[in-house]
């Protein structure tokens, strides 16, 4: 699971934290109970921070609130521990439990603040906001009677105006690019947070599904959208798991079982205090007899790992792309009192091979840093750089050796793309640009009444013009190529384009299905899936040309 920022103090409360952690250390290694006869009271090591405490809320010079010395005192010693154990406050609590529950209450919308004005990203599937024609580019100027434009406008003043419980109204007014506000009255509903987030029929034979995170309800979609490619005749899936830093273990479980034969082993977790606990497919998987083929880059992790390291594991299908990120500790969430939650590591998963998901950390290492040193290392680049362990060897069942050094090492290498971070797409996609042009794009076609035109076309027919109007756009805003664009980078450029207006127009699942019909890491899924053979599949091996061989 991410790791939420650590809440910070106010500065002029640093000297004074790090000064009760001092204070707090003599205490523990020196004092063993009884008087000193200075007048304070010895305190052994297991009441010495409430001791400290004490003294400090009792006798310090200046106020404190004791609440805040606490936190700083209990995150100074998880920090000594491992990367993942870690204290979260109770507002920090609430903000993660939403994505994970899977629900909340509100009107349904994804939102940008953008020039001081609220901008709609996308109205959620069957939400109040997308049943009342609420749409990607819509403005919203007013929440009720309340005007929210303005440079005062934050993320909380909107969440804090437009959630709300279920079946209470509120009346947005919009601005949709004509000369007066539509006013839309809106019923708050629970609102679905989708964990998979695209499933798409490629070819007729093979399909693709997008995780993008698991939580509560992630296992029951990932089945609904099995069945949805199913019933189209579907019979070999690629699951992609790029960017999905995990979740919860009973999500991923029953997601792996249903590839897997009854009592083959999906993970196991072991710990100093936590004895061998192991899961293993309770029977059959409905989809057993698929072939299918999982991405993971180098933000794949936690339950994401889970998965792919089952599936390369048993000898199920192949993973391709880059290495992940190797988080591979158990935590446990323990209440404490009113101040939040204890999140501590109490166990590591475990491949079926026996192989440690977790990547090294501890004093020397740069933890924090580890993408930096991927890319510095020529990591993401090059299968060879790979940092592997020689003697962290193992075996599949089909005689397939798999290296463990952290994170889950791919089967087929997928670089990254270097085309996409040129300085020219990489300054439109950190500025907003090439956001703001797809929706500008939009705002013309619907003012020219010419959506539908834009949808059901060619794609030829509209993605020059799409293009057009992305560098039109940039060169107003005053950001121009330094030099003429190659072929490949006006491809690249295009297909960005191309993208953020379809998610404009139909949202976020065809959206990924298009991304996906140009995506290297797929295709080279599709030509394992279409070329395989069922001898290559017995003894584990692999029936791919390298990526050079490919055409993209």
């Amino acid at each position: 699971m991410e790791q939420p920022p650590h809440k910070s103090l106010a500065p002029s409360w640093q000297p004074l934290a790090y000064a009760l952690i001092l204070i707090l250390g003599v205490y523990i290694g020196i004092n063993t109970g009884g008087s000193d006869g200075s007048g304070f009271e010895r305190l052994s090591p297991r009441n010495a921070l409430d001791g400290v405490l004490d003294r400090v809320e009792q006798m310090y010079v200046d106020p404190v609130v004791r609440e805040e010395l606490e936190q700083v005192a209990l995150e100074a010693v998880l920090e000594e521990l491992d990367p993942h154990s870690l204290f979260i406050s109770a507002e920090e609590l609430a903000a993660m439990a939403e994505p994970m529950e899977g629900n909340f209450e509100g009107i349904g919308v994804e939102f940008i603040i953008q020039r001081d004005t609220l901008m709609v990203v996308a109205a959620i599937p069957g939400g109040p906001a997308e049943q009342a024609g609420v749409r990607a580019g819509d403005r919203i100027l007013m929440v009720d009677t309340v005007p929210i434009s303005g440079p005062e406008l934050t993320n909380r003043k909107v969440m804090d105006l437009l959630k709300g419980p279920r079946n209470t109204t509120v009346v947005v007014g919009l601005d949709r690019g004509g000369s007066e506000v539509d006013h839309v009255l809106l019923r708050r509903d629970r609102i679905p947070i989708h964990s998979v987030v695209s499933t798409a029929n490629l070819d007729g034979d093979r399909g693709y599904i997008k995780v993008i995170r698991f939580a509560q309800n992630t296992a029951i979609e990932f089945e609904e959208a099995m069945q949805i490619l199913e019933d189209q005749g579907v019979r070999e899936v690629i699951v992609d798991l790029r960017g999905n830093g995990g979740g919860y273990l009973n999500a991923v479980v029953p997601m792996v079982e249903s590839f897997l034969k009854e009592d083959q082993l999906v993970v196991y977790t072991e710990g100093e205090h936590a004895s061998r606990r192991t899961y293993t497919a309770r029977r059959d998987g409905q989809w057993k007899d698929w072939d299918l083929a999982v991405l993971v880059d180098e933000s794949s992790a936690s339950a994401s790992e889970i998965f792919a390291g089952a599936i390369q594991d048993q000898d199920r299908g192949p993973i391709i792309g880059r290495r992940s990120f190797g988080k591979g500790l158990v935590q446990e969430e323990f209440s404490i009192a009113s101040l939040g939650a204890l999140r501590l590591t109490v166990a590591r998963f475990y491949t079926p091979t026996g192989r440690a998901i977790q990547r090294p950390y501890g004093e020397d290492i740069a933890y924090g840093e580890d993408y930096l040193d991927r890319y510095e290392s020529g990591e993401l680049f090059h299968r060879d750089s790979i940092a592997l362990g020689d003697s962290l060897v193992y075996t599949t069942p089909s005689g397939k050796i798999v290296k463990g050094s952290g994170g889950i090492t791919p089967d087929v290498f997928v670089p990254l793309d270097t085309m996409r971070w040129s300085s020219f797409l990489s300054e439109l996609s950190w500025n907003g640009v090439l956001r703001d042009a797809a929706f500008s794009y939009v705002d013309q076609c619907r003012a020219e009444e010419s959506e539908q035109h834009v949808i059901d076309s060619e794609a030829i027919e509209w993605e020059n013009t799409a293009f057009a109007h992305l560098m039109k756009y940039a060169e107003a805003q005053g950001i121009e190529p330094e030099e003429e664009l190659t072929f490949s980078e006006t491809r690249e450029l295009m297909n960005r384009m191309n993208a953020q207006v379809i998610r404009n127009l139909k949202g976020e699942s065809a959206y990924y299905e298009y991304l996906s019909t140009k995506d290297k890491a797929v295709l080279q899924a599709l030509h394992w899936l279409r070329n395989k053979t069922d001898a290559a599949v017995i003894e584990g091996r692999l029936t791919l040309r390298s990526q050079d061989e490919l055409e993209f």
